[in-house]
Order: structure tokens, then sequence, then C-alpha cells
């Protein structure tokens, strides 16, 4: 826990696990290679456990010669004495290796035992109210309730509480009042517009093409179907498995198929003298870039080009990812009024059938949404030298990574038999970065603070025992959404005050303890619509295509080609007052009252917002 970060951060980019760019050829990422002799000083040893004068480590990392010094100077890396001190404590007591924690299957421990019964609510106070007593702290009191009902109400639908509800809430004592209100919250039509608003940045939504000429596209009946299943309380690995690979599920019908559309959110180029195959090929990438990233919380674009330098994750094993989702026949540059293949036709007839969740208005007579189809299963996937879409090499066959869990031999090599590996009981990552993100929007950061990443530069998780056992309780509850995100907001740690001292702000300015609920600022999203709200505005319709509220003049003119979509045209009525989730998402030039509070471009998928 202590040693891997420092080795990761300081040592990795020259020692890792990318062969390219190994010094010396010496790896200190695995124990057989580090206790080897080293190639350039023979009879020399990296590191010689338990014995720090034989150990060539413990000699360089305190030398004050520039020329032996590790890490060099011209690195600009600098370990501090405290660093000093671990790394050689860790010779000392062994230099043992342990696979990185997150490549570890979750166990499911018991529930702390801890002194204040009285507090716990249920069992995620157990295992913070622990790490509480262990320091000697005590947790905050609980928030008043309008401020616990604001903050509940944010948090489970994205808009504030109305005064009917805050005078209701005050006037009702009996125990289970906060609780009633929680399960009126998740029921909401609400609640999945809120959730939906999340998954969107994750998805990369965007009602245009991107690049230069940033023409419009209508993706917005995908849109309605993530909204619809968020309020259906729709099992998270279904959610995904309808995502990932809905046309390959047996006799997939429209909604599935329709599902499809997340990973053809990415942008597509519409600008003459592009190279086709290459922009294929980015398609594809972000394909694997997003999923990897999304369920996955790998950074495994790192190896698109050489072998990742800090996870072990090589080149050939992100093509063998990369192959799932190669196998699509689409077009790297599409004309102006293209709709790119494939893609559905969606009419009055089809919404009245079988999409009934589709709100299209009168004035649309059909959409045609993009989709997922493995047309082209011909289509055989190499390693790319350098990441160039021109420089294949080894064809590789279709795989997973194996430390994350195992999938040659098990499952079948298409979209459908990666959903499978995903949500296996083997695989070590995607219950626990499910949660994780679910705790980040409820609590702020995620109990892993680095959400996107899980490897060996992410973050360490605040609460290890708690990660896992969410994990562990999602999958066997069945993938339930509603009933995580009510357990996190039921729990006495969510209750608590945000207010503090002084000596508490000083031992744990960032709230990593839990012993008071973080103060945190509204969404970009939340930020309008309060305002909406409050003012009485705000329409309250579900669903449909997105909408072009008031934003200042000239911003399109002045960044588009004469080619796009120059000109913005406001709408009227109520199309001006509709949450912000329907506000018209051009990529190019993203809406300003969203980037000026800090929402995702949603050029590329993301799964934690900058603060500022």
């Amino acid at each position: 826990i202590h040693v891997k970060p420092i080795l990761s951060d300081r040592c990795f980019a020259c020692h890792g696990n990318d062969k390219a760019k190994q010094k010396a050829e010496l790896r200190l990422d695995i124990a057989e290679n580090a206790y080897a002799a080293l190639t350039e000083s023979p009879g020399k040893y990296a590191i010689v456990p338990k014995n720090l004068g034989k150990s060539e480590v413990f000699h360089r990392l305190i030398s004050e010669d520039a020329e032996i010094v590790m890490p060099p100077p011209t690195s600009n890396l600098v370990l501090t004495n405290y660093e000093k001190a671990v790394l050689i404590k860790w010779i000392e007591q062994g230099a043992e290796y342990k696979p990185h924690w997150a490549f570890i299957k979750p166990q499911k421990s018991p529930l702390p035992a801890v002194k204040n019964t009285t507090w716990i609510k249920n069992p995620i106070d157990n295992f913070v109210l622990k790490a509480l007593e262990n320091k000697n702290w005590k947790p905050a009191e609980q928030a008043d309730k309008e401020i616990l009902l604001r903050r509940v109400t944010l948090d489970l639908t994205g808009l504030p509480p109305t005064l009917e509800a805050i005078d209701n809430f005050i006037a009702d004592n009996s125990p289970d009042a906060y609780e009633k209100v929680v399960n009126e919250l998740l029921n909401s039509s609400h609640y999945g517009e809120r959730m939906a608003t999340d998954w969107m940045d994750v998805a990369r939504y965007s009602d245009t093409y991107g690049y230069q000429v940033d023409r419009y596209r209508d993706m917005s009946p995908w849109r309605d179907w993530v909204i619809q299943s968020f309020n259906d309380n729709r099992p998270y690995n279904e959610f995904l498995t309808w995502q990932l690979a809905g046309d390959l599920l047996p006799d997939a019908n429209l909604e599935q198929i329709l599902a499809t559309g997340f990973n053809r959110n990415h942008k597509i180029t519409q600008e003459g003298g592009v190279i086709d195959e290459e922009y294929r090929v980015e398609y594809v990438l972000d394909r694997a870039n997003t999923t990897s990233k999304a369920l996955l919380g790998l950074t495994m674009e790192c190896a698109q080009c050489h072998d990742h330098k800090y996870d072990p994750i090589s080149q050939k094993e992100y093509y063998s990812f990369y192959g799932f989702f190669n196998q699509v026949d689409e077009k790297g540059l599409i004309g102006y009024d293209e709709i790119p293949e494939p893609h559905i036709t969606i009419t009055p007839k089809e919404i009245e059938e079988a999409l009934s969740f589709v709100n299209m208005p009168d004035s649309i007579e059909m959409a045609k949404p993009m989709v997922m189809r493995d047309n082209k299963t011909d289509r055989k996937t190499y390693i790319l030298n350098r990441g160039a879409y021109d420089a294949p090499t080894d064809e590789v066959q279709l795989a997973a990574p194996e430390m994350v869990a195992p999938f040659e031999g098990k499952y079948q090599k298409n979209r459908l038999g990666l959903t499978e590996w995903l949500f296996s009981e083997e695989n070590s990552l995607t219950a626990r970065v499910a949660v994780n993100r679910m705790w980040q929007q409820i609590f702020g950061v995620g109990i892993v603070a680095s959400s996107a990443d899980f490897g060996n530069q992410g973050a360490l998780p605040s609460h290890p025992e708690l990660l896992d056992w969410l994990a562990i309780t999602f999958r066997e509850e069945g993938w339930d959404m509603k009933k995580m995100m009510r357990r996190l907001v039921l729990s006495n740690t969510y209750q608590q005050t945000s207010k503090t001292n002084d000596k508490l702000l000083e031992m744990d300015p960032d709230n990593k303890y839990l012993a008071r609920n973080s103060r945190d600022k509204l969404t970009a999203e939340m930020i309008r619509d309060n305002a909406l709200a409050v003012s009485g505005l705000l329409v309250n319709k579900i669903g449909g295509p997105s909408v072009k509220p008031y934003q200042p003049e000239g911003l399109w003119a002045e960044t588009t080609s004469g080619q796009g979509l120059t000109k913005y045209i406001m709408d009227s009525g109520e199309s001006q007052y509709r949450r912000s989730l329907y506000t018209f998402w051009k990529r190019t030039v993203p809406p300003p009252s969203m980037m000026t509070f800090d929402a995702a471009s949603r050029d590329l998928c993301s799964v934690k917002r900058q603060k500022t």
C-alpha cells in the first residue's frame, strides 16, 4: 500500500512495464526482475531482500552523486526523505511484492465492531465509524432537516425541494420521515434525469458530430432510453450489456439495438481531405477507451502506442481489447447530409409498437440514431506500430486483460462475450468502479478519489474494506442501482452536517475520513435548473430532442466555418425553460452556461468533472 505508489510514480517510467522505455533492462514492477542480476552490472542486484548493502537501489537512493542517484536529476523527479525511508524499510523487511490491490478479487469482510452502536443506521456507518474511532475522532451531528432535504433532493433528482416538500418534511416527526422522502425521490421521474446527466459525460453525448464542420445529428432517442432505464431501475449489468452488445443478444429487439447508441456517440468527421481509414480507426480507439475507462477504471489508452508504463497492460492486450469494437462496417469520413451507418429509423410506428419512452414531437417525422452492428466480421485486428492507422504489425485475437479476470477459453469472442466477462464474479474491477462512481455522485469524492484510474498511478481507496463490501453487495443484490443509492443516502455518514472546526480541518482538510459531510458546489446543470425551479419557470417535461435556450449572440459564428452550424437560433416558449440535460450540445462550442461551471466538453469519455 505504501511502497507501490512511490515506485509507480518515481520509477516505473524507466523501469516499468513498457519495454521500449526500460533503462538498463531493469524492471522494478515485478519481483523476478527486481531480484535478478543486473544486465549492465554483472554480480550486482537491484534489490536483495533484507540486505541493504547488496541492494543497488538503496545505494542509488541515498547517493548525492548526480551520475548515480535515482531518480536522476534529468527526470525532474525527487524522492522525499520519508519516501526514501519507506523504500529502505521495505527492503529491510524483505521487499515483498504483491499484486496491485485493484487486480485482486474483492473480499467481503465482516462488518467492523464499533463502540458507538447507536450511531449506526446501516453497514456503511460501521466502516466509517470504525476508522474514526481508530483515530479517536467523533462523527458530526446530523444536519438540520431543511439542509438535509435540500441535499438529498439535489443529489437524487438534481432539483431543489419545493416549498411544500420542505413544510411537509419539517412537520413530519415520525421516525421514518426521512426514509419516506428518499423513497419518493427515487420513484420520481426526475431521478432518471439526474442519473442520466452524469451518464451523458461518460457516454460523451452530443448533438453534433464534432471536428470543424460539426453539423447536427440526433441521438436523443438513445438519451430517452437512458432516462427511462434509470427510472425503471434496470439492473446495472443489463443496462451496460444492452449498451455494449444489445444488438448481439438472441433475437435482439429494437430497444436493445437502440441502447447500443452508447458506443456511437463519439466524434465523426465530415471534413473533406481527411483519410477515411485514419478516422475509422479513431472511432474504434474511442470505443475501446470509453469502455475501459467507464467500466474498468483503467487508462488502457496509454497502451495504444507502446506497452503501458505503469500498469501490466501490453500493446498486444490493448489491441486485443480494441478488436471487440473493430467489426462495425462504418466510414471514417461521412458526407454533409449523411447519417452514418449503421443506424436505425424511428417513426411514430416504432414508438407506438416498441419504443414508447421515446419523446418525438409531431414536427419530427423520423429520427435516425446510430447503433452498433457487427457487419464486418471478416476484418482482422492488428497491433498498430506507435498507434498509427497505416502501420499494422502482428495480428491479434479478441481478448480482455487477464490481470482483471481470465477470458481466454471462457467467453465468446465478441462484444456479448466481453460483457459476460465484465460482469463475472472473477472480474476484480467492474463492481468496484460502479459503486465508487455512485459514491462519488453522493459524497463528492469517490472512495478511490481517482475514479478514472484504478491502476498503479491511481489513488488508494480511503476505505478499502468498505469499497469491497459495497462492490460484492451490489453484485449479490442483482446490480440494483436504486437500492445502492438508497443505502448511501440513508447512512448516518451521509446525514451528517458539513459544519466543522479548525482542528478537524487541519487534521483532515479533504474530509477523507468522513467525520462530517463535505461541502460541495452544485454542478453546472444544477445551478441553472435551481434558478429555473425557484423562479417557477422550469418546464417538467421528460425527454425529447435537445433545445436551445438563451446564450450570448455570435458564439457559433465566431468559431465555425461556413459549412457547419454557424447561427444559434434560440428556441421560444417552454423550450427556453427545459432542464439543462436537454440543452443543445455543440461539441466545438459547448453551452457557455455549462462550461463556465466545469461541465465536461464531451469530446471524450469523462467520469469525473474538474472542480474550480
